[in-house]
């Protein structure tokens, strides 16, 4: 997927700050608590082909194409109980 389609998806850029010259960022999506999506950084893309990863999970789950994880987040956020205060 773009760097433009994880933006559309409400992904939210981290940059890494190494070294000052350093330009180095990733992506992440917090669902809940517990459930983050997570980028490589931007130094391993080739062609602006992107893919996201459930962070911390073994087995890895990966994710390359767009609609697929669209249609995941829509269903996860679609499922959140609010809870009453």
């Amino acid at each position: 997927m773009t760097e433009r389609e994880l933006i559309l998806l409400g992904f939210k850029i981290e940059e890494i700050k190494e070294h000052d010259e350093d330009e180095s960022y990733y992506y992440v999506l917090d669902v809940v608590d517990g459930l983050t999506f997570i980028t490589q950084t931007n130094d391993e893309i080739k062609d602006d082909n992107w893919y996201v990863d459930i962070f911390e999970t073994d087995p890895l789950v990966r994710f390359h194409n767009f609609g697929e994880l669209q249609g995941l987040i829509n269903q996860l956020t679609r499922a959140i109980v609010k809870s009453k205060k």
